[in-house]
């Protein structure tokens, strides 16, 4: 077998816009570069879709709805499509895996063994729940009979992160598409490969023309397509900033409804009593070091009752010092590129700022040391000690490989107190061996999933999402997410 270095080589490049069932010629003359992280060099060139071609995708979208193409195909008949797509994807598993790797600089095994998986996984579990949503009959009296059913919303826009490009499209577009709408893709212009891809293995599953549409670009494609009067419904992930100007967007045009699911500093809090202190330090490293950090729900906070510190910090930090990034490309690696440039300087500043305000540094190599590639964006994974209370760095998400500690007094209240010290709630952990701690912990973490003794595990058929800061709206992810693609209908008959 060739390897993915010569696979890459081969590879044809998906650069066009896909609109109404075909890839398609920008009506716009600027493009952008995607620079891979890998080794700095550009990877293609994309057009940057205009208002022009934002208008096309809508009207694309608008026209598949509009006509019931898709909307008033039978439920079974949406399944057997989208159960085909499932099929082709996993067909298509490595060309998919190759074009994330390229975009983002994962790892090659986990794009192949997680991501592209992911995917099949997430439309063939939507596939089977097309034909099982049940509409409701209300409790009226007997001379009325009143039903509630459940209606698309119609043309639906997604916009999509980069760090986990084919999963979270893939959560998008399951619930949305087996309730019948259509959808308009824009991926963020780091990583649009695997979702053009994605757009074209759609079409040949038997998705008719319009109903999905991808469209490459910078955020001025997305401003447009969040401030268009025409979407009905714009669900968002990616950085908190950017949701408060997708808010505002929605307020300024056609109140479309927005669902936003965004940053986090998740906490996980040990006990001196936690079961295992191996396990812990292997879900807490894995937890923050995974994907180079770039998670949302990364457990990027230790809190850590001060008994314990000093032998917990120094397992995490000995566990993350063998996680040293390598080659994307290489099957072995574990650890890859940050996803660009700029985001690696981010992080680094980061990493300035906990200097000036205290925090010591038991893990974190130069950068100019952990770089397999020259020209690529790597970092080490970094733990940083005895973060002041209130630090920037504690508060703020840094959204790379960089862990902080907090140390606590071992008491119930004081865990609590420093796991909600941020605005963000998306995820936490709790580790210990009293049952009824642990679980009165975790009720008091504000946050939208919390583990016990384990983290970030789970499946499709739990929601994703969060409190305060990491959004609102819905949710990705399970039967829920089902609610942000429908509306409630009553129909009253007066008998």
């Amino acid at each position: 077998m060739p390897s993915w270095f010569d696979r890459a080589a081969a590879l044809d490049l998906p650069t066009r816009p896909f609109i109404d069932g075909r890839s398609v010629a920008a009506h716009t003359d600027t493009t952008f570069d995607s620079v891979g992280p890998r080794d700095g060099r550009v990877v293609a060139s994309f057009p940057a879709c205009g208002s022009d071609d934002v208008d096309r995708a809508v009207r694309a979208g608008r026209a598949a709805f509009d006509d019931g193409r898709w909307r008033d195909l039978a439920p079974a008949g949406r399944k057997h499509v989208l159960l085909r797509f499932a099929e082709l994807v996993e067909q298509h598993r490595d060309e998919l895996a190759l074009l994330e790797t390229l975009d983002t600089g994962k790892p090659i095994g986990d794009t192949t063994s997680v991501d592209a998986p992911s995917v099949a996984t997430t439309l063939r579990w939507y596939a089977e729940v097309a034909d099982k949503l049940y509409g409701e009959v209300a409790p009226t009296g007997p001379d009325a009979l009143a039903t509630i059913t459940r209606e698309p919303v119609g043309v639906v826009a997604a916009i999509v992160p980069w760090n986990y490009p084919l999963i979270i499209t893939a959560w998008k577009l399951g619930p949305a598409l087996i309730t019948g709408n259509s959808v308009i893709v824009k991926p963020a212009e780091q990583s649009p490969m695997a979702t053009l891809r994605l757009a074209a293995l759609a079409a040949e599953a038997g998705l008719p023309d319009g109903v999905l549409n991808v469209l490459p670009g910078e955020g001025a494609t997305g401003a447009w397509l969040a401030g268009h009067a025409d979407v009905d419904k714009l669900t968002f992930t990616g950085s908190t900033a950017t949701g408060r100007k997708v808010l505002e967007a929605s307020a300024a045009s056609n109140l479309k409804g927005v669902s936003l699911e965004l940053g986090g500093k998740s906490p996980q809090v040990v006990f001196a009593d936690a079961p295992d202190l191996d396990a812990a330090a292997e879900a807490i490293a894995w937890g923050i070091f995974y994907n180079q950090g770039q998670t949302c729900h990364a457990g990027s906070r230790l809190v850590v009752d001060e008994r314990i510190a000093d032998e917990l910090v120094a397992k995490v930090s000995e566990l993350g010092a063998g996680l040293l990034p390598g080659d994307p490309l290489e099957a072995g690696t574990q650890l890859g590129a940050m996803v660009s440039r700029e985001q690696l300087e981010r992080v680094v500043g980061y990493l300035e700022l906990a200097e000036a305000e205290g925090a010591t540094r038991p893990l974190g190599e130069p950068r100019e040391a952990v770089a397999p590639v020259a020209g690529g964006c790597y970092l080490a994974p970094t733990v940083l000690d005895h973060v002041p209370e209130g630090a920037r760095i504690g508060r703020e998400e840094i959204f790379g490989p960089v862990l902080s500690v907090h140390r606590f007094d071992g008491s119930e209240a004081e865990a609590v107190r420093i796991a909600n010290a941020t605005e963000y709630g998306l995820a936490g952990a709790v580790w210990s061996a009293d049952h009824g701690r642990a679980e009165r912990v975790a009720r008091g973490i504000r946050a939208g999933a919390v583990y016990i003794n384990s983290f970030d595990v789970g499946d499709i058929t739990v929601p994703h999402g969060g409190y305060g800061s990491s959004g609102f709206g819905g949710r990705d992810k399970s039967l829920h997410a089902v609610d942000q693609y429908t509306e409630l209908k009553t129909t009253w008959r007066q008998l």
